[in-house]
């Protein structure tokens, strides 16, 4: 059987992220190993600090992740998603530490949803599974 335990995301800077997705976000980092001029950087949800890590990787000195960060922000695609339990208090929330949302969370079928800048060159979805 094949599992999800590490996924990543390129960012233009690996300490303005940490403090995003650790400070502002609210993640907590799981491995900090420096690697020269970079660091081997992932952070886990305390909520389940075993499960899936997202590996923050060094990207934005890259020409070609640049682009293709660029890209995926001028269509409105996220880098990747984030489930919340409540979309809307999540949204207030990092609206009142000052995070730059696309919009106003959606109803998108069998989610409820919002999208965010993370600062460090992506968009990022927050979602909540709407109930049936």
């Amino acid at each position: 059987m094949i599992r999800i335990r590490l996924t990543s995301i390129a960012v233009d800077d690996q300490d303005k992220a940490e403090a995003f997705y650790v400070g502002t976000l609210g993640f907590q980092v799981k491995q900090n190993i420096p690697m020269g001029s970079v660091r081997w950087l992932s952070v886990v949800s305390p909520a389940d600090p075993e499960g899936v890590e997202l590996s923050i990787e060094p990207g934005g000195q890259r020409p070609e992740v640049r682009a293709f960060q660029d890209w995926m922000r001028a269509q409105g695609i996220p880098w990747t998603a984030f489930q919340v339990d409540d979309i809307d208090a999540e949204h207030a929330r990092l609206t009142r530490l000052g995070v730059a949302f696309l919009g106003d969370p959606q109803d998108m079928g069998a989610v409820r949803g919002a999208t965010l800048n993370d600062t460090c060159g992506n968009l990022i979805m927050l979602y909540q599974a709407i109930a049936d």
